[in-house]
């Protein structure tokens, strides 16, 4: 694809997102995020468990929000909203004077190969476009079952400015729901962090 066509479907689905999703945010100045949320098995169970919370569920593939939105609709969830979107173009579209509290990151692709790590969500990229969103003490929880990935998120973190990794008893896991993927991950085991926002 074209570099001018690619740049042009970006600035059209950013709009897009500011305007159909963003109403629906009026009044709500902190988040939850999950990036990278499936089928919303987590986000849904986390939301009903943390009514005052408004969540945002975003993932890349439509099947996966459309599954989500019928889930939280047959539990008559209204704390929580589904989008299609890739989570760069999402965080740029949220206007700034929303904050997100906590943010999920849960078994999201390893892209094992070293030329794929690229692809990975986690970067120094995602922390700086987390910055202007977030506060002093804002959660980002992460949690893999990749041994190598796992090493790799950590060293993103702790060579950021801005971020750091809590200690555990600083900063528990705050829900535990099991989803499709940690439940495949239970038998190789799986590894989590949380970084805080300095």
């Amino acid at each position: 694809m074209p570099l001018d066509v690619y740049h042009s479907l970006c600035d059209q689905r950013l709009a897009d997102l500011r305007a159909d999703f963003l109403p629906r945010l009026e009044g709500m100045a902190k988040l939850t995020l999950e990036i990278g949320c499936g089928h919303g098995h987590y986000l849904s169970a986390y939301a009903a468990a943390h009514p005052t919370e408004f969540c945002v569920g975003i993932d890349l593939i439509a099947d996966r929000i459309y599954r989500a939105g019928r889930k939280t609709g047959r539990a008559r969830l209204d704390n929580v909203a589904w989008v299609q979107a890739e989570a760069t173009l999402f965080l740029d579209a949220l206007p700034r004077d929303h904050r997100l509290e906590r943010i999920f990151l849960l078994f999201s692709d390893p892209w094992p190969k070293r030329r794929h790590w690229k692809n990975r969500v986690l970067q120094s990229s995602l922390l700086d476009q987390l910055l202007p969103l977030t506060e002093p003490g804002s959660a980002l929880h992460f949690r893999t079952d990749h041994h190598e990935y796992f090493e790799y998120a950590q060293k993103i973190v702790f060579a950021h400015t801005g971020w750091r990794i809590a200690g555990a008893d600083e900063a528990p896991w705050p829900f535990e729901q099991p989803s499709v993927f940690q439940e495949r991950a239970a038998e190789i085991g799986y590894h989590s962090f949380t970084a805080l926002r300095r």
